[in-house]
Order: C-alpha cells, then sequence, then structure tokens
C-alpha cells in the first residue's frame, strides 16, 4: 500500500517529537526547514490532483471553445446551461462526495483502512439518489430560466443542452467517490493520468462531432457525456482492481448508518454549493440587463477564466483535505496547523501570479472564446474585476479543504450563508441595478462579499484549538463505523500507528 505522505523520519529529528507530531517552531531557521517539508508535502499530494481537476476543467472549457465560434447566442446558451443548470448539481453532488473527503481522510490516517470501500459504496448510493432528484432541474430547465428572466431564444437552447448532457450528471455519482477514494490514500498520480486522457478525447471527439460532422451543440454535449463516463468507469475499475487494502468488495455495510451518512453529507453540500452557486448567481442576474447576449457571453468568458484558476485552488483544496484530515487521525495538532499555514501563504503569491496574468493580458485573453469584437471589449472591460476575483479565490478554497478535513462544514456554510447571500448578492443587486452599474456592480458587490467571507474564514483559523480537533477526529472515527485510534488491529498492508507514526 502506498504510504500516506505522513512520515516525517527523514526530516530529521530535532523537528520530530515523541509522539511523532512537529515539536514548537522557535525560530527563522527552524520555521523555514518546516516550510520546505510541508511545501514537498503538499505538492506531491496537490501537484497531481491540481492537474487532474484542471484537466476535468478542460473538457468543459474545450467545449465552450468550440461552441463559442459557432455564434453568440449558442456561447450564451452553453454557458448558461453548463455555469447556472450544470454548475448547480456539480456543486450540490461535489458537496455531498466531500463528507467523503472528511471520513475517508481522517480513517486513512488512523489506520482504518477497511473502512474506506465502505465509505464509497455509502457515497455512491447516495450521490445516484440524488442525481434522481436533480432531474427536473433538467428536464425544466427552459421554463426555470424563463421563469428567472433569461431571453427566449437564450433559455429554448439552453434547455435543449441541458437535457443533452444528464447522463454526464448520472457519471458524477460514481466519480467523485472513486475520487475521494484515491485521493484520502494519496493515490493521485492514477487521477492525473485518466483526467489527462479525458481530456484528449474530449479534444478529439468535439473536433469530430462539432467541426467535422457538423452536430452543433448536440455534438459538444455527446462528446462531453462519453468523456464524463469513460473518466468514472476508468476510476472505478482501478478502485476495484488495484487498491485491495480499501476495497473488500461490495458489501450490505455499505447500507448502515446511511441516514446519519446523509446528514453529514448534506452540510458538505451546503457548505460547497452556497460557494458555488455564488458566482453562478451572477449570470442570472446578469440576463436581466440590457443587450444580455453581450453581457451574459462576456461575463461568461470571464468565469471561464476564473474557472481555470479556480480548478488549480480546488486541487489544492482537496490536498490540504487530505493533510489536514490524515494528520488529525494520527493525532499531530501542529502538524496539521503548520500544513495549513505553508498552504494559505503559497496559495496567496500564485493568486498575486494569476492577477498580474489577467491585467497585462486584459485585451487579448478572450480571443481563444469569440471572434466577436463587441464581446472582446466588454470582456477587457471586465478584466479588473476577475483580477481582484482571482486573488481572493486563491485563499478562500484553501481554507475551505481545511474545513473539509476537520469537519467543519456546517460553521462554514453559515458564514458562507451570511456573506454571500445576506451581503454580497444584495449589495451586488443594488449596485447593479439600483445604481445602474450593470455587470461591473453586480460582480463588485459579490467580490464584497467574498471578500468578508476570506477575512472571517481566517480569523476562524487563528482562533482553532488543533488539539481539540484532534479528539473530536478520534469521537469521529468511533461514530461513523471505526474504532478509537489504536484500539484495533489494522487492515491488511497497513503498518500499526506507533509513536504518531505509520
Amino acid at each position: 500500500m502506498e504510504a500516506p505522505l505522513l512520515d516525517r523520519r527523514s526530516s530529521g529529528d530535532s523537528l520530530i517529537g515523541e509522539d511523532g507530531d512537529y515539536v514548537p517552531v522557535r525560530g527563522l531557521k527552524e520555521g523555514w526547514r518546516v516550510f520546505c517539508i510541508e511545501t514537498v508535502k503538499l505538492w506531491i499530494i496537490g501537484g497531481p490532483i491540481a492537474f487532474q481537476i484542471i484537466c476535468q476543467f478542460g473538457t468543459n472549457s474545450v467545449t465552450a471553445m468550440f461552441v463559442g465560434h459557432l455564434g453568440d447566442i449558442e456561447l450564451s446558451a452553453f454557458s448558461i446551461a453548463v455555469t447556472v443548470i450544470g454548475t448547480f448539481s456539480f456543486g450540490f453532488m461535489l458537496g455531498m462526495g466531500s463528507a467523503l473527503e472528511t471520513l475517508c481522510g481522517q480513517a486513512f490516517g488512523a489506520g482504518q483502512v477497511h473502512m474506506l470501500g465502505i465509505y464509497m459504496q455509502r457515497s455512491i448510493i447516495i450521490l445516484f439518489t440524488t442525481c434522481v432528484l436533480l432531474l427536473p432541474l433538467y428536464i425544466f430547465a427552459t421554463p426555470i430560466l424563463k421563469l428567472l428572466g433569461q431571453e427566449h431564444d437564450i433559455a429554448n437552447l439552453a434547455g435543449v443542452y441541458s437535457l443533452l448532457i444528464v447522463p454526464q450528471l448520472f457519471s458524477l455519482a460514481v466519480t467523485f467517490p472513486s475520487q475521494k477514494f484515491l485521493q484520502a490514500q494519496s493515490k493521485v498520480s492514477v487521477l492525473a493520468w485518466i483526467a489527462f486522457l479525458a481530456l484528449v478525447s474530449q479534444i478529439i471527439l468535439t473536433w469530430l462531432f462539432v467541426n467535422v460532422l457538423g452536430w452543433g451543440t448536440t455534438g459538444a454535449a455527446v462528446a462531453f457525456d462519453l468523456t464524463s463516463w469513460g473518466t468514472a468507469i476508468s476510476q472505478f475499475v482501478y478502485v476495484v482492481g488495484w487498491c485491495k487494502d480499501g476495497w473488500k468488495g461490495f458489501s450490505w455495510s455499505a447500507f448502515n448508518d446511511i441516514w446519519a451518512f446523509v446528514r453529514l453529507s448534506i452540510a458538505s453540500a451546503v457548505m460547497m454549493c452556497l460557494e458555488i452557486w455564488y458566482m453562478m448567481s451572477i449570470i442570472v442576474l446578469t440576463g436581466h440587463l440590457n443587450n444580455a447576449v453581450t453581457a451574459v457571453g462576456s461575463l461568461s468568458i470571464c468565469m471561464n477564466v476564473n474557472g481555470w484558476e479556480s480548478m488549480l485552488f480546488i486541487g489544492i483544496n482537496a490536498a490540504i483535505s487530505v493533510r489536514v484530515s490524515n494528520e488529525l487521525g494520527l493525532g499531530h495538532p501542529r502538524a496539521t496547523k503548520y500544513a495549513v499555514y505553508v498552504t494559505v501563504f503559497q496559495s496567496l503569491l500564485i493568486g498575486v501570479l494569476c492577477m498580474i496574468i489577467i491585467l497585462v493580458t486584459r485585451n487579448h485573453f478572450s480571443i481563444l472564446f469569440t471572434n466577436s469584437i463587441d464581446m472582446q471589449r466588454a470582456v477587457a472591460h471586465l478584466s479588473g474585476l476577475l483580477g481582484i476575483t482571482m486573488l481572493l479565490n486563491s485563499v478562500q478554497p484553501v481554507i475551505s479543504g481545511v474545513a473539509v478535513g476537520g469537519g467543519w462544514q456546517a460553521l462554514v456554510a453559515y458564514i458562507n450563508l451570511a456573506c454571500y447571500y445576506i451581503f454580497g448578492l444584495p449589495l451586488g443587486y443594488v449596485l447593479g441595478y439600483v445604481a445602474n452599474l450593470g455587470v461591473v456592480g453586480l460582480w463588485g458587490g459579490m467580490i464584497a462579499g467574498t471578500g468578508l467571507q476570506t477575512l472571517l474564514l481566517l480569523l476562524v483559523l487563528y482562533k482553532t484549538n488543533w488539539n481539540k480537533e484532534v479528539e473530536q477526529t478520534t469521537e469521529r472515527m468511533r461514530k461513523w463505523g471505526g474504532q478509537e485510534i489504536g484500539s484495533e488491529k489494522p487492515a491488511r498492508g497497513v503498518l500499526p500507528i506507533k509513536n504518531g507514526r505509520h
């Protein structure tokens, strides 16, 4: 079995206490050594995960590029279908799957590897049921979008596209649980390779169906569905065929305590959805402005570019979630804290770099998505707000990953609700419609909400008692089917925990 990247013995005994945790850092030299160690650990996990998620997002972005060259109406309709309908369900499904990220990561750190397969099966059952409940959103997408005020031409075409991508929705019920199963064990290289092959397949299939066969948006949807199910099947086959420690076969135990598991999944989903739906809502509000086609199209291009950076940080989000949950499972509060601080600092530096790149290329990057000069000018006008958004997004997803790793989903959900929907969204509406600032006002108000949320989450991190978090993790392992740390013989292939180490 692959090591969970938690063994720090090679880093030098002076940094490690008898319990396997870091000793307190008391100087710049020790701080720099811990920074280097944690940087390596973060990117060994986070690099492949970030690459995998960027490739997954690339399948969406590549499709948008092909569709965007069919026309402005097609681009706006595709963006509505993917950004509003698809993102709504994607956010909910990803959130439901994030409960598995908490439990699998902590169970793996605690040596309860045999529980990972049961958790994954439980999650698949819950997510398939969730897909069925989300179906009406796809079936009635056109009347829902018209009710929300979208132009009829855009709503009609978006509704057709939404129906065509229903198979992609159901693929997520397999993709997310198998993905979290592998991430918890740091088996991330295979995820990166599968995602890369999926991106290549998406490019080839979309080119074939749209440009060669002339199927238009229908061809783009079919390519999207095929690529999504190829990813889901590949990941599940790898779990069953090559992960014998965590996968012990199908088990009726997956149905035990399923309602309690649902409650944790819903808490995770609410936390995640309040974040993802927040930026989605600006697309809906923009559809009510004058010249909606250009407004929605230009904003969608900005959201697409922002999405590329967001995927990088969602990868770092997953990596820090794995690090936090594994370290808490091992009973290492100080290692958890240092991993969090190092990750937040590095993410902020990346965010600054991304903002600079956007501001420098503000008049050029939209050419990838559209040939329309008017659309390119509209995108350039919004690029300043895009840069600020990318800077804020460099910190916020990382802190959310810490929340998932620590099991704080409910707390973060309350913070998101207050900052986004009580403060940010109303402010954006006032600036956009009452003050007649249009898209700039809508987006500016929502950025203010994101800024407030980031400040509050940083305060939560500063006030966190990591020793208490370790105690809560031990209790969670008992509650969800494992035993108290160290009380059970580890699964085959897992070295026993001794002095906090594997």
